[in-house]
């Protein structure tokens, strides 16, 4: 902590009888300064020092290295309607707000920089003359017919920028983030002996964000920050907001930075390395870490996620932010916008779950799978789609099979996964089924077929992960099989070695074999494996058979899983491009990596995605399905697709 000369002659013993006052100078250090140089030393860090920081600020009520639960703080009213609880450091004030159904901030001139999220509920944010609303809303428990996704809106103001907030119908949590701290809530905290107002940093950085424009958090890309720890970063002027998610287990070593930071518990757990200590912290607890304090973490088996609050703007953390924007856009351009390019339930026929999409001659081939709530399927209600670039569809085949991946095959026909028929068909586009290619292995018939791939041998690879309405099964286990040319069927992977097997890909060269693992470390679920939330990728052999099997890339997981120490990404369908980047279909979004199995960013959707397929005569469009609907994005990259 800085300490500056303000009045002469002013000593200790009077500042410490001043609650809440300015932090002052005097000659001497605080108690943890030199545990805290004995630790730089120990570990081999290096101080650095940021020059042109405010002479005044509020003292912080929260001690250095002292975990506090937010729960602990008084909850203060200020508007009828609205209380608020308040932490604040040397240069960011946060306050945590609780809104009663339609309470509201009565219109004001912000007095400093503010950002405003919505955690949860609906707001109508008045700034300027202009209305917007915001909302907060949780991610949804999936089942056979629910897939909605978080939403976390937010908007950045500027100091002067008049606003006014008013809650919904059913209230609202919000929290809102200031720089330099806002004097009349300190006020209102019962703080007293305030300056007139308090300095802010003299070299302020662009913000990441444009002022009075709403945005969702979740749109904003996952930075890697360091191994096991990627964060939803964004910057004011002054302030920079670090939405980190650490893995499970992961271990951050002592380490220091000259900014001061927040920490704020979200989710989960961890044991913070705090000088030559542990404190334990769970949600709602914070902690402030004053510019060089040697500090480090050590997460629990639940994973944690955290609000960091750094000031000043942490420089090398933009950089990074740079970094993982420049590698999502040479993908996804600047301007590409998810677009809802069909929604089921308002067209007809009705679409239920779609699966599958491919695009083929001009036209997206997809599979309308029925589910109950309790994913009870019925063939009945099923169908095969065709669909025209213009939106319009029409049913191929319906009521006779509940089919689920396809591909292009040769003939201008279909390859397609009978799944709950337990065959995989070749099929016409008028939906005639001309033969069966694969309904028994050793014997026995296949369980369910669900995802599949050709290869430029006339041979084709398919997933079963048993998701079939018979409580007992044909084969031992789940699985993969290879179908060669001659129609020799192989099961190229163990039973069982994967916990659910689902999506399947090849590479362009068709050298390598990736498979991803839907659902595994579940109490409710039947199997558990190794491959965890994983994409697995194998050498292909002349035979078509599989070896070398290795972790390609880790694909991240959401707060509901992580909360019940599951490993299940629902990873489903996968497309490629012709660079040998992947986009997969998870819980959390479309996962992208590229050819090395590093992370490039992520597609937001508003409802878990199922599967996704490149199209258009460019091949640059990512047509994506998610139940009931059809979303498409433009891409730079032109998608990869093996026409026999």
């Amino acid at each position: 902590m800085n300490c500056r000369k303000v009045i002469n002659g002013i000593g200790i013993a009077f500042l410490a009888m001043v609650a809440m006052a300015l932090t002052q100078c005097s000659s001497s250090t605080p108690e943890w300064h030199s545990i805290n140089q004995e630790l730089i030393k120990k570990h081999n860090l290096t101080e650095r020092k940021i020059s042109g920081l405010p002479e005044t600020s509020p003292e912080s009520n929260l001690n250095p290295a002292e975990v506090k639960s937010l729960d602990d703080m008084d909850d203060i009213a200020l508007h009828p309607g609205v209380n608020a609880r308040f932490f604040w450091g040397t240069g960011v004030m946060v306050a945590r707000l609780d809104l009663g159904p339609n309470a509201k901030i009565p219109m004001e001139t912000l007095p400093n920089d503010r950002f405003l999220f919505v955690l949860e509920g609906t707001v109508d944010h008045l700034t300027d003359g202009a209305s917007t609303s915001l909302i907060g809303k949780k991610r949804e428990e999936p089942d056979g017919i629910t897939s909605g996704t978080p939403r976390t809106d937010f908007v950045y103001l500027e100091k002067g920028s008049q606003s006014e907030v008013t809650a919904g119908p059913s209230g609202a949590k919000v929290l809102e983030l200031y720089s330099p701290v806002r004097r009349d809530y300190l006020e209102k905290a019962g703080i007293e002996n305030l300056p007139g107002e308090f300095g802010d940093v003299k070299s302020t950085q662009v913000p990441n964000v444009e002022p009075n424009t709403v945005y969702d958090l979740y749109d904003f890309q996952l930075a890697e920050l360091a191994p096991g720890a990627h964060s939803r970063l964004i910057s004011g002027k002054n302030m920079q907001l670090s939405f980190i998610s650490m893995d499970p287990n992961s271990v951050f070593s002592h380490h220091i930075h000259p900014e001061e930071q927040m920490m704020f518990v979200l989710r989960g757990e961890c044991e913070e390395i705090l000088l030559d200590g542990k404190q334990t912290m769970k949600t709602n607890d914070v902690v402030r870490i004053p510019g060089n304090l040697v500090h480090g973490a050590e997460i629990g088996d639940l994973g944690c996620d955290a609000l960091d609050i750094f000031w000043p703007v942490r420089e090398d953390y933009m950089a990074k932010e740079n970094a993982r924007m420049e590698a999502y856009h040479a993908i996804i351009p600047s301007d590409a916008e998810l677009e809802l390019f069909i929604d089921g339930k308002e067209t007809k026929p009705e679409l239920f779950f779609t699966e599958g999409p491919k695009w083929m001659n001009g036209k997206i081939y997809l599979s309308n799978m029925y589910f109950d709530q309790n994913w009870n399927a019925d063939p009945k209600k099923s169908s095969t789609v065709e669909v025209d670039p213009d939106g319009s569809y029409k049913n191929i085949t319906e009521g006779k099979m509940q089919t689920n991946g396809l591909y292009p095959y040769k003939n201008g026909n279909l390859i397609v996964c009978d799944m709950m028929g337990h065959r995989v068909v070749e099929m016409t586009t008028d939906g005639k089924v001309v033969r069966v290619l694969a309904d028994t292995y050793d014997g026995k018939p296949i369980d369910g077929p669900n995802d599949i791939i050709t290869d430029s041998k006339g041979g084709f690879y398919f997933t079963d992960p048993q998701f079939t309405m018979e409580p007992d099964k044909f084969q031992p286990g789940r699985a993969v099989y290879y179908v060669s040319s001659q129609g020799a069927i192989t099961r190229v992977t163990e039973p069982n070695e994967f916990a659910m097997p689902n999506g399947i890909l090849l590479s362009p060269d068709e050298k390598t074999l990736y498979i991803n693992n839907c659902y595994d470390n579940e109490s409710w679920y039947p199997v558990q494996s190794d491959k965890d939330n994983f994409i697995w990728a194998y050498d292909v052999n002349e035979d078509g058979t599989i070896t070398n099997g290795r972790q390609f890339a880790k694909l991240f997981l959401t707060e509901n899983v992580l909360d019940r120490k599951g490993k299940s990404s629902s990873a489903d369908g996968m497309a490629i491009d012709k660079q040998g980047n992947i986009y997969v279909a998870t819980y959390y979004g479309v996962q992208i990596f590229n050819a090395e199995g590093e992370f490039l960013g992520m597609i937001n959707m508003p409802s878990f995605p199922v599967s996704l397929a490149f199209g258009d005569d460019d091949m640059k469009t990512l047509y994506i399905v998610s139940y009931s609907k059809i979303f498409k994005i433009r891409t730079n990259m032109e998608g990869y697709v093996n026409y026999l």
